[in-house]
């Protein structure tokens, strides 16, 4: 089967065609509780959070990778904080994540800090223009947008920082933070008081498969990026499925999980689409599976294992959930066809073909580019610009039949849905 890997390289800057509606913002903050976050010493008050004299790391439950992310704070004397982008959730902040200084660079114990110390730099590694914080005691405003490997800080309507991460990568190979791209935001304290309020998040979608190019090759929407038009729940009332800012989004756990499908039937076909997990599941052991699709056992005799973060979905193809090709964080990785698999009856060169050939998904929270192409009974997975499924064969799979997005239990973000039919 030909592969379509330049497909996946189709792609311009976000929002640089199909111009989105305006950005739907949402609050990080209630204004009464620390609902939604984690982690000691800061506290409520008046409608704002504080950071106490034990704080240290704040951080979302959710995760995030192409965003607007607003707030306002207001800082004491000598005040030091900050802001953890692409946080993943463990270590010093600044250096696994990265770090937009939150400070009082006028005070004088900060007059011989670093360029890229000072408020509204990114820690240790790009500078920002200094002059547009507040007097001390007084509110101000800042944005920090983060649109794949561009940050940008802007403090009370001024620009005081740009940022290429790729760039900023070569200048410092051994800064893991400046690699990843998605993670938890968080404040980071040192112990001093700041006070943070109007905290609110617009996510966007990643750099899209270009609209002209694809369809130039006969790809049609699967999702406009504003409504669900062309899908259908599986169960009446079910609004865990919706759309936000070109994010098709399932909102978390459900009592009773159900799939999104589409109205429409499909048979042989390549389906290109973006995907990440916007939050964090339960850890659980899974089991290690070798290239043949069983399962490893040690010597006595038992499944070995790995603790892993329980994140489960899938794509089901032709209508049913044996053809389903998983997204998930087991130790196998995302592309594989859990129920071919696994079904002993099955050939041994058929389980071993529905077998990822590695682990190709990116670091929890970031963006993972798949394409799927089935054809007949046979299959190709695409992960990342990684062939993991080649041309496997799933003998008896239905000529034709719905598409479906599973849900099981894990929030997940979907975008830029495309589908070709063959």
């Amino acid at each position: 089967m030909k592969h379509l890997l330049p497909l996946l390289a189709l792609v311009v800057p976000a929002f640089a065609e199909d111009a989105p509606p305006a950005l739907k913002m949402r609050s990080l903050f209630n204004g009464k509780d620390l609902t939604g976050w984690h982690g000691p010493g800061y506290v409520v008050e008046n409608g704002c959070i504080a950071c106490t004299k034990s704080g240290i790391n704040l951080v979302t439950d959710d995760t995030f990778a192409d965003y607007v992310f607003d707030f306002e704070f207001q800082l004491t004397p000598a005040a030091n904080n900050g802001i953890g982008i692409h946080y993943p959730g463990t270590g010093d902040s600044a250096y696994v994540g990265m770090e937009v200084q939150v400070l009082d660079s006028t005070a004088p114990q900060y007059k011989n800090l670093l360029p890229a110390q000072h408020h509204g730099s990114i820690y240790k590694l790009v500078p920002a223009k200094q002059g547009a914080l507040k007097p001390v005691g007084e509110w101000n405003k800042e944005r920090i947008v983060v649109d794949g490997v561009n940050v940008r800080v802007e403090v009370n309507d001024q620009v005081v920082l740009t940022a290429n991460l790729d760039e900023v990568n070569k200048e410092h190979p051994d800064h893991v933070g400046s690699k990843r791209r998605g993670g938890h935001l968080a404040f980071l304290g040192h112990g001093d008081r700041v006070l943070f309020r109007n905290i609110n998040v617009g996510e966007i979608p990643p750099s899209a498969a270009a609209p002209a190019a694809l369809a130039a090759n006969g790809f049609v929407r699967l999702f406009d990026g504003q409504t669900l038009k062309g899908w259908k729940p599986e169960k009446a009332g079910d609004e865990s499925w919706q759309p936000v800012n070109g994010i098709l989004k399932h909102i978390g756990t459900a009592k009773s999980p159900g799939q999104l499908w589409t109205e429409k039937e499909y048979g042989d076909c390549t389906m290109i689409f973006d995907w990440r997990w916007n939050g964090t599941g339960p850890l659980m052991q899974r089991p290690i599976i070798l290239p043949d699709g069983t399962e490893k056992k040690g010597p006595d005799g038992k499944v070995e294992t790995v603790e892993v973060q329980e994140l489960d979905s899938g794509i089901y193809l032709r209508g049913n959930d044996k053809s389903q090709v998983n997204l998930w964080n087991w130790p196998i990785g995302s592309g594989e066809v859990y129920g071919y698999r696994t079904d002993a009856s099955q050939p041994a060169d058929v389980r071993a073909a529905v077998t990822p050939k590695e682990k190709a998904d990116h670091l929890l929270g970031e963006w993972n580019r798949t394409m799927i192409t089935i054809k007949g009974d046979r299959l190709t997975v695409t992960l990342n610009d990684k062939v993991v499924i080649d041309n496997a064969r799933l003998p008896n799979v239905p000529a034709k039949g719905k598409i479906a997005l599973q849900h099981h239990g894990a929030s997940i973000d979907f975008a830029n849905l495309w589908i070709k039919e063959l």
